[in-house]
């Protein structure tokens, strides 16, 4: 190992305790400066050590903490970026804290989430054993561009890998699933079989409503949700895979607190399955997740186990005990995203209040155009079990302009920009609460909540 990346460990090590003592996460910052100091410092601490990366529009966050459970119960020694950092800085700090002065890593295996844009320069430098390739939906169109430009960018990253891995695509995203044209790498594909849910309604705002090879309009024997299901080019013949490798063949129950669904495939015997979160996406999350931690060894039994125990990711479906009915936060990025937590709302019998919480900084996306690509009439479908609406965030009164627009009635609507302010007219609320924010909305409110309702700090 060089001085230089010697120099770099050592201020990544200072600067992620200075921030953990000033009670700053400390999780980009550091290894920020130390790329600075040795650019390729990440191919140095991650020479030897088996890592699956998790990358992809929607569900990383969610799909590595299913894995990251598989690995902790299968008594593996391993580390993994809970904070959420996924960046080539949040990732190099974390390789940086699981690693000696000289460079050494001090676990076997590492689950790493990885941003879409970043893994072009991340993997290789990473060099993971698997990677797996959750969706790709249209997300903060000024910083990814359009989507079949992050689609690009994934194609890079995997071709940046200089020896052969495995990489899981999902069967339903015809995006995801046009990787596979390149025979370097092993592709293996994952999916909800046609039957296992009641096939939605074709999306006029599908992120991919023609063929990726022909341009030619594709036809649906079934949609899931988005642009997601069995699609089929009539003109070239591009289409689904017919038999993914590992594949939920039913899905039997879905309730507020999650759900029960059987797994299968060409590789899987049939399991029933118990997810410890809501909503179709998750099921994704949960198939993808099995198919990795198998892939990776973890026996059945383990890996099926994980996905009903493992600890909610940082604002994924998390809990906090606000008010009497408790609040749940729910992070959302993006048009499809936000139109499955609406869906979820649909199942939610008991009246409730619901919080919207827009930016529009960076990390969130400075266009918020989006929000008029979700569907929020939906909203207007609660019959009755809709208390109030609660708007907030930099971006407030865009968002009650989209609520007034979408049905809603103004008097049913509130805004409060000051999130302490906020959390304390809630702590005396008899409703459920469910809270929306964006990325960097969700930040600043995480850490009002736990100040009033406790939780931990950072996510580690």
């Amino acid at each position: 190992m060089s001085f230089r990346a010697f120099l770099a460990i050592c201020l990544c090590r200072f600067l992620r305790g200075f921030s953990r003592l000033v009670h700053r996460g400390g999780t980009a910052m550091p290894g920020r400066w130390a790329l600075k100091v040795c650019p390729d410092l990440l191919s140095v601490l991650a020479r030897g050590v088996k890592t699956v990366a998790i990358t992809g529009t929607n569900g990383k966050t969610t799909t590595a903490r299913m894995i990251d459970q598989g690995f902790e119960d299968a008594g593996l020694s391993y580390f993994a970026n809970r904070s959420g950092a996924n960046l080539m800085s949040g990732i190099t700090t974390e390789f940086v804290m699981n690693s000696t002065l000289f460079g050494k890593c001090k676990k076997e295996y590492a689950v790493i989430e990885c941003d879409e844009a970043a893994a072009v320069g991340v993997f290789p430098q990473l060099m993971p054993e698997l990677v797996v390739v959750t969706n790709l939906f249209r997300d903060q169109l000024d910083r990814y561009g359009e989507v079949t430009h992050t689609l690009e960018n994934i194609r890079k990253a995997l071709a940046g890998i200089s020896q052969p891995i495995e990489v899981l695509l999902n069967a339903d995203c015809s995006l995801t699933a046009s990787l596979a044209e390149d025979t370097y790498h092993s592709y293996l594909f994952f999916g909800i079989d046609k039957g296992a849910v009641p096939s939605g309604k074709k999306s006029e705002l599908s992120d991919a409503s023609h063929c990726i090879r022909c341009k030619t309009e594709y036809e649906y024997d079934y949609i899931t949700y988005g642009h997601l299901g069995g699609f089929r080019c009539p003109k070239c013949g591009y289409h689904r895979a017919e038999k993914p490798e590992y594949a939920v063949t039913d899905v039997t129950e879905q309730r507020p607190d999650g759900s029960t669904v059987v797994i299968g495939g060409v590789l899987m015997e049939p399991c029933v399955v118990d997810v410890n979160l809501p909503a179709l996406y998750n099921v994704y999350n949960a198939v993808g997740a099995v198919a990795a931690m198998r892939e990776m060894g973890i026996p059945d039994e383990t890996a099926i186990a994980a996905l009903g125990k493992f600890k909610c990711g940082f604002g994924r479906m998390e809990d906090f005990a606000l008010g009497k009915g408790g609040a749940k936060v729910m992070l959302v990025k993006n048009p499809a995203g936000c139109n499955q937590v609406l869906d979820f709302l649909q199942n939610v019998k008991d009246r409730f209040v619901l919080v919207i919480c827009l930016n529009d900084r960076a990390a969130d996306g400075t266009d918020i155009s989006w929000i008029w690509d979700a569907d929020f009439e939906k909203l207007c479908e609660l019959s009755g079990r809709l208390e109030k609406v609660i708007v907030s965030g930099d971006r407030a009164p865009d968002m009650a302009v989209r609520i007034k627009y979408a049905g809603v009635d103004p008097r049913f609507v509130e805004t409060e920009r000051d999130y302490e302010k906020l959390v304390s007219s809630l702590e005396s609320e008899e409703r459920p609460i469910y809270m929306i924010p964006t990325y960097t909305a969700l930040l600043e409110l995480r850490e009002v909540l736990v100040k009033h309702c406790g939780g931990d700090e950072f996510w580690v």
